[in-house]
Parts: structure tokens; sequence; C-alpha cells
């Protein structure tokens, strides 16, 4: 461990001379991924420091112990703290996923249930957003597909975050979100008061910093141009300003009709389509990673059920982490903290223990 931290020492040095140079901050994708890993590495720096510093206090205690009464007093307490620190500092070395500090797009999805998938749809679209309000995020919405009781056939936002810091990066939160969600409840056309199940699928993508970080050839890409529809299908536009992108060499085919310009729905549908890129990368390589360098609680199944919503118990429980509570309705305006937190806590463990069984 101490090797890592001495080898995190030097990069962290050379990254504090990289932002002191002029010339980095013409490149501003390039900055933003320089300024990311030394916040990163600064924070493990000061676990360090803070570690060493309490080590040394509990070594000049113990050989001071003997002459000094107040001194092995102090003992106990000091070893509690080095445990402690010790522990923080093993965790801050955990390999970081490198995409934690990005901003996300998501996608939420009606599912099975029809117009209550839709409508349950709406309320998640509404919990993350409070959820990145408490946060200090912004959400933009790029698409959107009406259902007839306005509710989302399917929606698509970008959330952005305002800190250098991976930790508090909006996809180090959100990226376990990705699944499908499950709600139990009484829907709005029930007229018996019967409990339906419906579910609703979510999406999450590391959003590009700049076009050029992805090389896409014009060549790949197949634009079609067409008119909007909203709910029930009706035409809601005269012009041909809904844009439909394919990406040729991955299938991957990204529609958006929101806005009334052609120029800002292709734009959008850019900004989707690059995050899935990225994402669909990412995928390629961590299937050839090491178990250790992979999310052991974030899957890329998207067809797995990964929380259920119960509103008659006023219950949410998370399937992949054993989370269980009974305050939906404040998780459903935005208390989802503890909810992230349990997925990240478990993610670390599983990851902590890939690393133990490497070692052996």
């Amino acid at each position: 461990m101490l090797d890592s931290v001495d080898q995190l020492r030097a990069e962290h040095n050379d990254l504090q001379t990289q932002l002191a140079d002029p010339e980095l901050h013409s490149n501003a994708a390039r900055a933003r991924k320089v300024n990311r890993r030394y916040a990163e590495l600064s924070q493990i720096i000061a676990a360090a420091d803070a570690y060493d510093g309490l080590a040394g206090d509990l070594e000049a205690a113990r050989e001071l112990a003997s002459e000094d009464a107040a001194f092995a007093e102090e003992i106990p307490a000091l070893e509690e703290q080095v445990k402690t620190a010790h522990e923080k500092l093993r965790r801050l070395l955990i390999p970081r996923d490198p995409d934690d500090g990005r901003d996300v797009i998501m996608e939420i999805k009606g599912g099975e249930g029809g117009e209550e998938s839709a409508l349950f749809a709406a309320d998640l679209l509404r919990m993350y957003s409070h959820y990145a309000e408490q946060r200090g995020w912004k959400v933009e919405l790029l698409g959107a597909t009406e259902s007839d009781l306005g509710g989302y056939k399917d929606v698509q936002v970008a959330i952005k975050g305002s800190s250098n810091d991976p930790a508090d990066g909006v996809w180090a939160s959100l990226k376990y979100e990705g699944g499908v969600h499950r709600v139990q409840r009484v829907p709005a056309t029930e007229s018996q008061g019967r409990i339906h199940t419906s579910t609703t699928g979510v999406l999450v993508f590391p959003e590009v910093d700049e076009p050029e970080e992805l090389e896409i050839s014009q060549n790949d890409l197949k634009i079609d141009v067409y008119r909007s529809s909203g709910p029930g299908g009706q035409s809601v536009n005269t012009t041909d300003s809904a844009v439909r992108i394919t990406h040729l060499p991955t299938g991957i085919v990204v529609s958006m009709q929101n806005e009334k310009s052609q120029i800002q729905n292709r734009a959008a549908a850019m900004r989707v389509l690059l995050a899935r890129l990225l994402a669909h990368q990412q995928e390629q390589l961590d299937a050839a990673a090491a178990d250790a360098r992979k999310s052991q609680i974030r899957t890329m199944d998207r067809s797995e059920r990964i929380r259920t919503y119960n509103f008659p118990e006023n219950r949410i429980a998370d399937h992949r982490t054993g989370y269980k509570a009974y305050n939906l309705d404040h998780v459903m305006n935005g208390a989802l903290g503890p909810v992230i937190e349990s997925a990240i806590t478990a993610d670390e463990e599983a990851r902590l223990r890939a690393l133990g069984d490497a070692g052996e």
C-alpha cells in the first residue's frame, strides 16, 4: 500500500505542474480530466498524510508509555484512530471508475403496464430531479414522448454536476440506477382499487465531455428527419423537425423530437448517441478487464430488476444490496441518498474482496 501511495504522490505532483501550465487550459476536455484526477488524488494524499501522522503519534506514545502514564492512556484511542484512518485510506485506494466525475445522460422508458408504467416514468423523473436539486445538480430535458395520461413513454435528460471531485460526480452516484424499476400500487386507471405491478426501465450513460473524445465518421451515421408526433400519434408539427440518427457499425438508434428546430433535435440526439457509444465502448473494455476493475453492483444487463417501489406498504427495496426502508414517500420526493449509498458501499466491499482474492 505504501508503494502505491508513493506512486500516486508522484502523479499528484505531476498533475499540479500540469495545472499550473496555461497551455493545458486551452483544451477544455483535457483540463477537465486533469482537474478530476487531481481532485481524486488530493483526497488520497490527504488520507495518507492523516494516517502517517496518527501512526507516528501512536508509535511515540508507545515509546513514552513506560515513562509517563499519560501516554499509556492515549494508546487505545490512538489505536482506534489509526485503524479508522487505515480503513479510509484502503477504501480510497480502490481503483475508481474513470468516469465517476462525468455528468450523465439518463433515459427513462415505460415498460410492462401501459399507461401506469408511463405515469411511473414521470414519477421517477420527478424523483431524480428532486435528488439532483438537493445535490446542486442541473437537469436538462433533451427529449420526451408523452403518453395520453401525461406520463412518459420515454424521456431523456442530461444531469450536470459542478464538482471536480470524482466522488461527488453525477455518474459516481447515478450509475447504479440503470435497470428495471418495479412499482406496486393502485393505478389511476384502476376503478376496483386493485394493486397492479408495472415496470419502468432506466438507462444511465456517462456524458462525453467533448465530441472529439470519440472519433465518429460521418459515413457511419444515417440521419433521417420526419414530423414530430404527440400522444396518440397525432402530428404536432408541420415541418420535418424530428431527427433519427443511426450509428451503422453498432446499430444504436437515437430519436429526438422535443424541440421545434431540427438543428436543436439533431444536437440533442448527438449528445445521447455519443453517451451511448461511450458506454458501449466501456462495456467492451469491462468484458476484457480484471474482475477487480469491474463494478460488482452496477450491471450492464438492462433487463435486471433492481428495485421495487411498494406504495401500499410505503416500502422501497433494492434487490442487489438488500436495502429496505419504509419511507417511500420521502424517496419519491428526492430522499434517494441512503438507497444509492447502499449500492456504493456494496460495490466498494465487493471490490475490496476482489482485490484481496487477487492478492492471495
